[in-house]
């Protein structure tokens, strides 16, 4: 009998564990409400930007990218967003496609215009930038040092 209480009991401290962390999660888990509105944008290029990453306005989660197509008429990727209701977009409003990190990541920055009016359900976004490629920056700067040595040197 000793043993069955015993069993019940770390039983009993392991459910108020998990209960603990299940609310710890959800406080820090950034969870909306669910209510969201969708907007899209149109960009040359998303660097792997993908669903489910986050839009943010002045490093505060607004939103989350919902799909990612390629429009077949003017081959550019189009982004739908859900960002949370309450948070209104000036029609002027810059999408930027930005890394988190070096080792990768992508999350898109909404810079808000001055435009007193909002954009709509199904909005879209006019002004956006792609990401910058590492690559490419990396072979434009090596490219550029080279030809300034080659120059001295014919000098």
């Amino acid at each position: 009998m000793k043993r069955n209480s015993f069993e019940t009991i770390l039983g009993a401290i392991v459910l108020v564990v998990a209960t603990i962390f299940l609310s710890f999660t959800v406080k820090m888990g950034n969870f909306s409400s669910g209510e969201v509105y969708s907007l899209h944008a149109d960009f040359m290029g998303i660097g792997g930007l993908q669903v489910g990453d986050d839009i943010q306005i002045s490093g505060v989660k607004v939103g989350s990218v919902k799909d990612v197509s390629l429009q077949s008429d003017t081959y550019l990727a189009r982004v739908t967003m859900s960002i949370e209701d309450g948070i209104h977009i000036p029609d002027d409003t810059a999408a930027l496609i930005s890394s988190e990190s070096l080792l990768g990541g992508r999350f898109m920055s909404l810079e808000p215009g001055a435009s007193e009016d909002f954009l709509e359900e199904g909005g879209r976004i006019e002004f956006t930038q792609a990401p910058q490629n590492l690559e490419q920056l990396l072979g434009q700067f090596i490219f550029s040092v080279k030809n300034e040595n080659d120059d001295a040197a014919d000098q």
